[in-house]
């Protein structure tokens, strides 16, 4: 057999020379994502994180990892990569403050079935500019070619981050008291959750198109609804951590399970929430897949955030003080409820 007619990695599905080309274009916007910690670049074996032991003295080590799930299924009917990406660092660093901890690094992995390196390119913007946003570094990542099992337009997005908090300084259950005030951080989309019913509703059995207005009125399509991005919460409530030392109790990331399968999980046994979401405007998008699928007020509070995206736990007599730091931080920020004795229940009105 001649050399002409031999198997190739490329004629199999796997091109290398894209892969090398997706790396160079990425390499400038990994580097605006540095941090003084950061030891090299992109393009080692492993990236290298030197911790700062004079500010964390007894150093807690907090971990992530999540995905974007079926909103990159919109991306790809949108051919609209740009967003995703801070999707991928809200889900996992919003995870991480809510145990106190400041997101230090994050890595991500993109599996195609084809390597395009605009693309690619287009995906690590998104990602890179939500480390920016979340004060994190981009430490390095992975692109997978799966020529011949994932189609040639297929993507997957999905990453991790680490972060860290003093010893001792950890929020959570333990420190959750009746009397407590609960302070809800708006979210003006999905996030990245519900997206396999909201597609569902909206694209099949509505039968809308993405270049659609979004509903009746709106000066905005319904892919500009859809892939609107996160907003990552991580630095405004580490910044009221910081001006308010021991008042932040607890925090929620409200993903999927909405309100009610989350924030029941920093409640100890012997508390409840009350929970009163008529403070934070839902969406209208809410209300659009709501009427347009028929689903019932059970399944939306189960399965969407209807606009609320993190619940702080907060001492009450700080209650207004954080309340002014989110609001402050650029996030918009309502009280929406208490903490009672009870059973370990969330009850949402």
């Amino acid at each position: 057999m001649s050399a002409d007619q031999g198997a190739t990695y490329a004629a199999a599905g796997v091109d290398i020379a894209a892969g090398d080309e997706a790396v160079e274009r990425i390499k400038g916007v990994v580097a605006s994502t540095m941090r003084p910690e950061v030891l090299g670049g992109i393009g080692g074996f492993g990236g290298l994180f030197a911790l700062n032991t004079e500010r964390y003295t007894a150093p807690v080590l907090v971990a992530s990892t999540d995905g974007v799930g079926t909103k990159l299924e919109v991306a790809r009917l949108a051919s609209r990569y740009d967003t995703v990406g801070i999707d991928l660092v809200a889900m996992c660093v919003d995870d991480l403050v809510c145990i106190g901890a400041e997101p230090l690094f994050m890595l991500d992995y993109i599996a195609v079935g084809a390597v395009d390196p605009s693309r690619i390119e287009e995906v690590v913007e998104g990602v890179a500019a939500g480390c920016r946003l979340a004060r994190c570094a981009l430490l390095g990542g992975e692109t997978a070619e799966h020529g011949g099992v994932m189609g040639a337009g297929d993507l997957d997005l999905a990453g991790f981050a680490v972060g860290v908090v003093q010893r001792g300084a950890e929020i959570g259950p333990d420190r959750v008291t009746p009397g407590d005030v609960l302070i809800g951080l708006a979210s003006p989309g999905l996030r990245s959750n519900g997206y396999t019913l909201a597609r569902h509703v909206l694209l099949e059995r509505a039968g809308m198109t993405l270049d659609d207005p979004a509903w009746e009125g709106a000066t905005t399509t319904l892919a500009d609804e859809l892939l609107r991005p996160s907003v990552i919460y991580a630095p405004a409530v580490l910044d009221a951590i910081g001006r308010s030392p021991g008042a932040i109790h607890a925090s929620a990331h409200i993903t999927g399970g909405g309100i009610p399968g989350n924030l029941i999980r920093v409640l100890p046994d012997h508390v409840r929430a009350i929970v009163d979401r008529s403070e934070i405007e839902v969406p209208r998008i809410f209300d659009e897949i709501q009427r347009l699928g028929e689903v019932a007020d059970d399944e939306m509070s189960r399965v969407f955030n209807l606009g609320v995206g993190m619940i702080l736990v907060v001492d009450k007599d700080a209650a207004q003080t954080v309340l002014a730091s989110v609001r402050e931080s650029g996030v918009e920020a309502a009280v929406v409820g208490a903490i009672e004795e009870g059973d370990g229940e969330v009850i949402v009105r």
